[in-house]
């Protein structure tokens, strides 16, 4: 006590005002050394590898500090020096703190922790490796931390807690519909990450017991409250975003935005009330519950009817330290007052009440001695209070005796009832093993099916070699002939892929059996490991059992010997006793039995595990076989293709050398060619050797592919002999000096094209092979045939102007005709046609009837700018003379109207035989497309001179629109009608019998074998067209005046 008065005395001392100067020089310093050591010591504390939840007052001390610092530079610091990459528990706890920070701490810690972004992304792979454990959760909850530091950067008017009110909202996106869209993209995003750690952390817990109420568990869930509070302001903002969006944009450009929302809000209504049911999260937070149904965007109103999830954090609890002390001046006080009292009763307890009280005192009034009456009535009266006293304390004293005996009673029954449950327990842990059992029962099941894949797999590899055998065939009829190589060239290369398929998927298969059997010999590890704890735990509950037996037993032997009045009770105690022996020796039975079934278990799983590991080795052993032989067919696949290449380089040459050997012929002498011509052909030669650079340069990385460079090599002979023998020819009509320096280049041109092909026969030279060289006598070609070409052309075209009129004139009839036919066909057919059909051919008449007035609105508007066209660019020259300088662009008019007349003649033929049954609705679309691509050459033709700002242009522009959404509903009538025609021709097979409906069915494989053959020479045929049509429609418009001389010779 004298201590504690002398520091009492000292504390109250008055400071001494005069310090050092050197203290007070250095107190900014000292006060920072102090503020960093604090820091220090409480990140330490919230961030260390012990399996706990971070201590809410450690967080607030860095949370603190950050607002005292203005940043987060102190904490950085501090972290830098803890071991995150070695230890998952330590990491797990730096991102809750950051998320802490993040969200309550100064605004300056995003800034300063955008510092080491690259350092929590290379964190974050690294903990990704890992499948389970704090290293899987590490990695997701990094992710969301880097999400959400790039969110905050992207829109810095959010804040950490992510706490606005509307108006801020609508100031954030600027009241832009962009700016609002791709926010509503990043907030997707940013709750994707929340919702990802929210299932990891609920899928890394055992939900069967209770997991929020140890230490372990405590710590994974602690941050959850954090991403529950990010989670409810995301949906808010969300919501009102999307309703915002809905009114500013087309419902079909959100659909995706929709779909993408009803996911999240059924994981975040699942997740909320999966939390909500935890008993860690009842006394910290209090969780919202989302509505039944998603909103509906696309009624406005229903946003008046959205609630904001709102989620409360009740109050803390205060803490030990923030306790009221007691004074030690008052406990004085009070032993003070309570003194008299206590000495007055001790006083009476010794000498008896005071003289003034006693009646039978006498002493006082005469000063007499008692006599002996007085004094037996004196000492009885001293008798009858003792034994008051004594009957008081045996009464307190039975009192206590029954209460002890009723709060034993009470215990018994308690610990009766924990043996109880302990029993039901042993039941459901022995139900579980069972069906442990049944599940490794039926993934041995699971085994033996692989093994059965596993023969499927052997039988596609044999099919595989024979493939490979037919490819081996293939190839040396190929090395026949050059020619047979140019036209099977395709099928070599489709084999070729074929083998690298099935090669791909045996690779694949291999891969899978092999995750399998890792899969399974895992599982079995696992599962026994998992049964051998849990048998451990039923034994160790036993023991536990047998102590408390023990207890309970010496408990109910002193208890019969307090009070022979409770002997009812304890007879009862002893047959609960018994009953509870008799538990117990029932539990130990069963145990012992799950004992047995878990021996037996464990037998059966090391004959699995050993069976499973002879398989796993003929497995390997057949894939490396397989792999070996594989390998010998990709080499000797190789050698084949670079003999491939070989040969077509060969042949490439001789090509050439035929070209230069032609030169010296004799009858060559005479042949003459155009330089238009053979500029043509240098540039397509050019363009080959582009070409081929490109395939080599695929066949250099995929030596696998070299077909693309055999048709490069033999395109770039055909080209170059051409380029040699036209160049040549032109030579001979040139003057004398350009004749020899052509001549000279055709043949400087062959020998360089000559050495370059020997580069590419050979695998060692082909990847140095240069084709500079070459590359510069071709273009030394094409500039003397730039000089040697014509500088123009002197045609009479005076009869252009009246041709456009006329075509323009013929193509406007031409439409009014198919309008009125079109009309005509209408009627025939309302009158003749019922149900489906009227239906089909009504819509596709009107849409064809839209289509022709599409088209005659077109044709007018391309007169109309034509008519502009022509006054601008006139001038003082007249309307025929102008068609006349502009010949290829009236040329080119001509073309298209005639082409939109002929289309629209051709549609309504094909219309008036789909409308009787007798056409096909394919020649519609077919004749539907060629209308659109002839009005936009039309169009096309039409703007080629046209002023950009001409009202016509537009006009003729939103024509052309017209032209295609009418073009596009023809085609999407004539394909609903087809499907509604198709629907009603139903076919009926229930009265055919087994032979009729196999009979049918191998017509039907013929049928398509005979259509897809059939189609694959459509399809040639179409190329073929196409190509004649260019030359065609190239004479003409005056192309042959340019390339008809180029076949001198």
């Amino acid at each position: 006590m004298d201590r504690v008065k002398n520091s009492m005395q000292q504390v109250q001392n008055p400071i001494p005002k005069v310090l050092n100067r050197r203290a007070g020089a250095n107190s900014l310093e000292a006060e920072k050394e102090n503020f960093e050591r604090s820091q220090a010591v409480s990140i330490n504390k919230a961030i260390n590898a012990q399996e706990v939840a971070v201590k809410e007052k450690h967080a607030r001390t860095c949370i603190l500090g950050t607002h005292h610092e203005k940043g987060a530079l102190t904490f950085w610091a501090a972290v830098h020096r803890l071991p995150l990459s070695s230890n998952a528990v330590l990491c797990w706890k730096f991102c809750h703190v950051f998320h802490k920070l993040l969200r309550d701490g100064h605004h300056s810690v995003l800034k300063d922790s955008m510092r080491n972004k690259a350092d929590l992304s290379d964190m974050s792979r690294m903990w990704g490796h890992l499948s389970e454990g704090y290293g899987k959760l590490c990695s997701i909850y990094l992710k969301l931390l880097i999400t959400k530091m790039e969110f905050h950067s992207k829109n810095p008017r959010f804040p950490g807690n992510l706490m606005m009110t509307d108006k801020q909202l609508d100031e954030a996106g600027e009241n832009d519909v962009n700016n609002f869209f791709q926010m509503t993209v990043e907030m997707f995003d940013y709750l994707e990450c929340e919702l990802n750690l929210f299932l990891a952390v609920f899928s890394s817990l055992d939900m069967s017991r209770s997991v929020s109420v140890t230490t372990a568990g405590q710590c994974r869930l602690a941050p959850l409250i954090q991403v529950i509070l990010d989670c409810s302001h995301l949906y808010d903002y969300i919501v009102k975003l999307l309703f915002k969006l809905h009114s500013c944009l087309p419902a079909d450009t959100l659909q995706g935005h929709r779909d993408r929302f009803q996911e999240q809000f059924r994981k975040l209504k699942d997740l909320f009330y999966r939390s909500s049911n935890l008993q860690y999260f009842k006394r910290l937070i209090q969780i919202p519950q989302l509505p039944e149904n998603p909103p509906n965007f696309l009624r406005a109103s229903a946003l008046s009817e959205h609630i904001s999830p709102v989620v409360v954090i009740p109050l803390e609890s205060s803490s030990p330290d923030n306790e009221p002390s007691v004074e030690t001046e008052e406990l004085v006080d009070m032993d003070t007052a309570l003194q008299p009292t206590h000495v007055e009763s001790k006083f009476d307890n010794l000498f008896g009440t005071s003289s003034a009280s006693d009646p039978f005192n006498f002493n006082s009034q005469n000063g007499m001695y008692k006599d002996d009456k007085d004094r037996l009535i004196e000492q009885l009266s001293r008798d009858i209070r003792a034994l008051k006293e004594e009957l008081e304390t045996f009464k307190a004293e039975s009192h206590r005796l029954c209460q002890a005996l009723r709060g034993r009673i009470s215990e018994l029954e308690a610990e009766l009832a924990e043996q109880t449950h302990l029993k039901q327990q042993a039941l459901d842990e022995g139900e579980f093993l069972r069906a442990e059992l049944e599940d490794l029962r039926r993934r041995r099941e699971d085994t033996e099916k692989a093994q059965r894949s596993l023969t499927e797999v052997e039988k596609k590899a044999q099919a595989n070699e024979q493939r490979y055998a037919k490819l081996k065939e293939k190839y040396t009829e190929l090395v026949q002939s050059h020619a047979e190589l140019l036209r099977k060239n395709a099928e070599v290369t489709r084999q070729v892929t074929v083998a690298r398929a099935a090669q791909d998927e045996v690779e694949s298969v291999r891969r899978e059996m092999q995750e399998k059997l890792k899969e399974a010999q895992e599982e079995s590890q696992h599962r026994e490991k998992e049964q051998s704890e849990k048998l451990q735990i039923l034994q160790r509950e036993l023991a536990e059992s047998r102590e408390q037996l023990g207890t309970l037993r010496a408990s109910i032997t002193s208890s019969q010997q307090m009070s022979t009045d409770l002997s009812s009770k304890i007879e009862a105690l002893e047959q609960d006793k018994g009953g509870l022996a008799e538990a117990v020796t029932q539990k130990e039975a069963e145990l012992s039995v799950l004992g047995a079934e878990l021996e037996q278990l464990q037998s059966t799983l090391s004959s699995e595990r050993e069976s499973a590991v002879k398989t796993a080795e003929a497995l390997q052993n057949q894939l490396n076989e397989k792999e070996s032989r594989e390998q010998a067919l990709e080499r000797q696949l190789a050698a084949e293709r670079l003999a491939l290449l070989r040969s077509s380089v060969e042949e490439g040459e001789r090509i050439i050398q035929d070209a230069l050997a032609r030169l010296e012929h004799p009858a060559h002498i005479g042949c003459t060619s155009s330089a238009d011509y053979l500029v043509s052909r240098s540039q397509a030669a050019l363009e080959s050797l582009n070409r081929l650079q490109a395939g080599r340069q695929q066949y250099l990385s995929d030596p696998t592919d070299v077909s693309e460079l055999l048709r490069a090599v033999a395109q770039l002979a055909h080209l170059v002999g051409d380029t040699i023998v036209q160049g040549s020819a032109t030579s001979h009509m040139a003057p004398l000096e350009q004749a020899d320096m052509l001549s000279e280049a055709v043949k400087s041109c062959g020998g360089d094209a000559l050495a370059f092909l020997r580069l590419l026969k050979e695998e060692e030279t082909l990847g140095s092979a240069d084709s500079t060289v070459l590359r510069e006598g071709l273009a030394r070609i094409t500039s003397i045939g730039e000089e040697l070409r014509p500088k123009g052309l002197d045609i009479n075209q005076g009869e252009l102007g009246d041709l456009v009129e006329h075509e323009l004139a013929a193509t406007s009839a031409a439409v009014e005709s198919a309008a009125a036919r079109i009309e005509e066909m209408l009627s025939q057919a309302r009158a003749a046609d019922t149900g489906i059909k009227m239906e089909v051919n009504e819509r596709i008449l009107a849409s064809c009837t839209d289509l022709m007035q599409a088209i005659k609105v077109l044709i007018l508007s391309s007169k109309d700018l034509q008519r502009d066209i022509v006054e601008s660019g006139r001038g003082a020259a007249s309307t025929k003379e102008f068609y006349a300088k502009n010949s290829r662009w009236t040329e080119g008019l001509i073309s298209a109207s005639k082409a939109v007349g002929y289309g629209a003649t051709v549609m309504v033929d094909a219309a008036d035989l789909v409308v009787q049954g007798k056409g096909k609705f394919e020649e519609l679309m077919v004749c539907s497309h060629e209308i659109a691509a002839s009005t936009a050459q039309l169009v096309a033709a039409s703007k080629v001179k046209a002023d950009k700002g001409s009202a016509n242009l537009v006009r003729l522009q939103q024509a052309s629109r017209g032209v295609n959404q009418a073009t596009a509903s023809v085609v999407a009538s004539t394909k609903n009608g087809k499907a509604q025609i198709e629907d009603t021709e139903t076919m009926d097979f229930s009265s055919m019998t087994l032979t009729q409906i196999k009979r049918q069915e191998m017509d039907s494989q013929v049928r398509v074998l005979e259509l897809e053959n059939n189609l694959q020479k459509e399809r040639q045929k179409l190329g073929e067209l196409r190509k004649k049509h260019y030359e065609l429609a190239g004479v003409a418009e005056g192309w042959e005046e340019e390339e008809g001389t180029g076949a001198g010779c």
